[in-house]
């Protein structure tokens, strides 16, 4: 009787986890896919809520939610577009947080072809692959590091740059570039390194790639992407960002 009873609290308490699940229409940095997504099944699971995933680049989604694109969060790859969103009036500057610290490396599929310490950049390659610096931090942080380098005027003739991070790893993954700077998270598959080689950034040669989100004032279910901004900060999605090489504040 007892299992009977505690099997219909149970049930009702699932029914009722669904009956109050709702989605959150989450706007995310394109080096953040993979952690994103093992994240929204936890919370799923965890919740009942379910996350409506979109990918790009922090640049874009900025232009897009300006024009009134139906996001609840974004999940930026840097903290000045959040900061701005806030002070504009189109996202809530208190639920503002760092999810993430980003790590920048230089990466190519050829084993051996990128050393330890980068000399590559200084070799005979044909193509560097970049993201775009006006749409992706990322791509500021690896044009910094090419100046802070004084190789960022010798290589334009031969930089390819993407739309976004996960375009400019495939244009190396694809060999139309030799290497690409792309996020340290994106090399790491199932625990693992990708096959490869790849120069870890020296942090000191970038502007820390502080990665916030904030809730949007366009939001449709509040409590839902509440639910969800509370989820990025608790033990089960720091472990899964922390296993992507990013850091934490």
């Amino acid at each position: 009787m007892k299992f009977t009873q505690l099997g219909c609290l149970a049930g009702l308490c699932l029914l009722a986890l669904r009956v109050d699940a709702g989605e959150v229409r989450a706007a995310v940095a394109a080096n953040f896919t993979v952690p994103v997504q093992k994240i929204a099944e936890q919370f799923q699971a965890d919740t009942g809520h379910s996350v409506k995933l979109s990918y790009g680049s922090t640049g874009k989604f900025y232009s897009q939610i300006k024009n009134g694109a139906p996001f609840d969060v974004l999940l930026a790859a840097d903290d000045t577009t959040p900061e701005k969103l806030g002070k504009e009036g189109l996202g809530d500057a208190a639920s503002r947080f760092t999810y993430a610290i980003g790590t920048l490396v230089l990466w190519s599929r050829k084993p051996g072809y990128v050393d330890d310490k980068g000399h590559v950049l200084q070799g005979g390659f044909d193509k560097l692959a970049i993201a775009n610096p006006r749409l992706a931090p990322y791509g500021v942080a690896a044009q910094e590091t090419l100046e802070g380098l004084g190789l960022w005027g010798g290589v334009q003739n031969r930089i390819v740059m993407g739309e976004n991070i996960t375009q400019t790893q495939q244009f190396a993954g694809t060999g139309n570039a030799d290497m690409a700077f792309i996020a340290l998270s994106q090399t790491i598959k199932d625990g693992k390194t990708i096959e490869g080689s790849q120069w870890v950034v020296p942090k000191h040669l970038y502007t820390p790639i502080r990665q916030d989100a904030i809730l949007l004032n366009s939001v449709q279910d509040k409590a839902a992407a509440e639910d969800f901004m509370k989820y990025l900060k608790g033990a089960k999605a720091i472990a899964v960002i922390r296993s992507f090489g990013y850091d934490l504040p």
